[in-house]
Parts: structure tokens; sequence; C-alpha cells
């Protein structure tokens, strides 16, 4: 694990920031190129991507504290902490935002979320590769597979995060491979690069689709499914507690960005038709 890249002098270089930050810059390029196509003001790439950053790291550090609620009643200072993100917290508060700065400036919502959309995707695939190379708790179950990971070295080492986690329930089939539960130096799945390797996919398909003459929004809607699927099939194997019908707090989540997404398709594929 690599949580700092390097120092230099008294400024140091924290590798979940620097993908992040490459990850909004990346985002910031594509969503230009995508409104020089759509003939859109050039600057408005710009405000949409300050609005991102700004409301989506405040939500993801919003969501994360109200996770850990009693956590930062015993520690408010960790509300200045940068870690403890978590990005569907970031994606609603962010959508917020941008919906009512489009609303103000006259602009269709859905005609930003379409062009957003594939960069979206790529950039939350890049932030995973921080949070990989930060090991900051976002990592997986235990395997014997020869690319399992050891984070012990991680800002979140495993004995820290899965504390109190009934793996031996969760996970009867690993019972026998790993009688001590979760160790830091167990190897365990690299979900980030998982999740990196199947933002990638889905970007090649939104980008791809991009240009099909839909009625706005649809490009949003497939975003909002394959997104969600993806995170909820990873979370499957990630020791994330259980809250509800044996789902995580995550799947639970994109659930409903599935059905939203599901229901918002087919409603415009009706309009579509009428078209």
């Amino acid at each position: 694990m690599y949580p700092i890249l390097f120092k230099i002098g008294p400024f140091t270089v924290y590798s979940y920031g620097l993908m992040v930050g490459i990850a909004f810059i990346v985002a910031n390029y594509l969503l230009t190129k995508e409104f020089e196509r759509l003939k859109l003001a050039k600057n408005l790439s710009n405000e949409i991507t300050l609005l991102a950053i700004v409301f989506g790291i405040a939500g993801a550090k919003l969501f994360s504290l109200f996770e850990n609620w009693s956590e930062f009643l015993s520690n408010p200072l960790i509300a200045f902490s940068p870690g403890g993100l978590t990005f569907f917290g970031g994606l609603i508060l962010a959508i917020i935002a941008i919906w009512i700065f489009l609303k103000r400036k006259n602009i269709p919502f859905f005609l930003v979320a379409d062009a957003v959309s594939p960069a979206l995707i790529l950039a939350y695939g890049i932030g995973r590769i921080g949070c990989q190379l930060s090991g900051d708790g976002d990592y997986g179950i235990p395997t014997k597979l020869p690319w399992g990971t050891d984070f012990s070295n991680g800002t979140v080492p495993p004995t820290v995060m899965f504390k109190g986690f009934n793996f031996h329930k969760y996970f009867p089939n690993l019972s026998q491979q790993f009688p001590n539960g979760v160790l830091n130096n167990t190897p365990l799945q690299p979900t980030p690069i998982y999740e990196f390797i199947a933002a990638v996919i889905i970007f090649l398909i939104l980008w791809k689709l991009r240009t099909k003459e839909w009625v706005l929004g649809k490009l949003f809607m497939l975003y909002l499914i394959l997104a969600g699927l993806e995170r909820f099939l990873i979370e499957f194997i990630r020791l994330n507690p259980r809250i509800l019908f044996g789902f995580t707090e995550a799947q639970l989540i994109a659930i409903v960005m599935i059905i939203a997404g599901s229901i918002g398709w087919y409603i415009l594929g009706k309009k579509e038709t009428v078209k």
C-alpha cells in the first residue's frame, strides 16, 4: 500500500487525493469535449465540475458521518479528516446542486446528465485506484487467489475496518480457509481494481452510445442501471455490514438506482415511440 506517495518539503502528496484530483481533471476534459459537440457554453463544463467537486466531497463526507454517527459524536474532529468519504452521498448532493444550478439557467437537466454520465463513471473508476493505493477500507473478502492483496499498511487496516463483523456468519464457505477470520495481513480481494475495470467497460459503452439520437435522459438512465448493477454485485465480495434483508447499505442504494433507471428508461422509451 502507498497511502503517501511522496513529500515535497512540508507538503505531503497522498495517493487517494492525487487520484481523486486526476479523476476530476479527466472528467472535466471529457465533459468539455462533449459540451463542445453539443454546442453548449464552453465555461459550463468548468462550472459543473466545480459544483461536483464542492458538493460531491461535502455530500460524501456528510454521508460518511451519518454512517458513523456514534463515532462522530465521540470525536467530532473526524468531520475534518481527509478520509471517510462515501461516493453515493457525494453523488446525491452533487446531482441536487447541479439540478438547481441548471434550473436557474434554464438548461435541461437531462441534457447535461446525459453528457456527464460517461465522464462520471470513468472518474469513479479512477477514484477507486486511489482507494486501492491508500487501503482505505474498500477492499473485499479474504482470498487465496494469486492477486490477493495485503492491506495491512493501508490507512484503515482490516482488523480496524471489520472489528465486530461476523465474518463466519456471512461467509461460512470461507471459514475453513480462514479459521481466524480477517487478520491485518490476510490476502483480500482487491475490489477497487475490479470496480475500476468495470467502470472502464461501462464508460466505453456509454461513450459509444452517447451519439445516438435518443430522447434526453435515456443515457443517464442507462448509467444509473449499469453503475447500480456494478456496485450491487461487487458488494457480495466486500466485508460491509448487512443491514436489511442480508444486503449492505450500498446494495440498497444500488437497487434504488437500478429501479429508478429502469423506470426512467421505460418511460423515456415510450416517449420515443410516440415521437
